[in-house]
């Protein structure tokens, strides 16, 4: 099932802090960036945040789960802890600052 715009927009909303947070359209699904850096992804309208040493205080609130088949587990973040945990927003720029910056993709030569 394919995440609307709606909810990525109203996830984008709840963290606030315009500027810092974007979300990006990823096959019928959104990458929510921190920063310029993929911090969790949008996948069937919820919330999967990167497990990583920055993001341990999530382990005692939520499951794990993978985002889409295949994939290794995130924090799946409920929706009421979206709407009014106000320490998500600064979790989620902490997850960023321990990421490298993406590799910038080099434009493809024509042939």
């Amino acid at each position: 099932m394919a995440t609307r715009k709606q909810t990525a927009d109203f996830i984008l909303a709840q963290v606030g802090h315009p500027g810092r947070f974007s979300v990006k359209s990823m096959f019928g699904e959104f990458a929510l960036y921190a920063d310029g850096k993929p911090v969790a992804f949008i996948c069937d309208d919820q919330l999967f945040v990167k497990i990583l040493p920055e993001s341990a205080s999530l382990e005692d609130q939520c499951e794990r789960a993978p985002a889409y088949p295949g994939s290794k587990d995130y924090y799946l973040v409920p929706e009421e802890m979206i709407t009014s945990d106000r320490k998500l927003p600064e979790l989620l720029l902490r997850v960023a600052e321990a990421l490298p910056m993406p590799k910038v993709k080099k434009p493809r030569r024509k042939a």
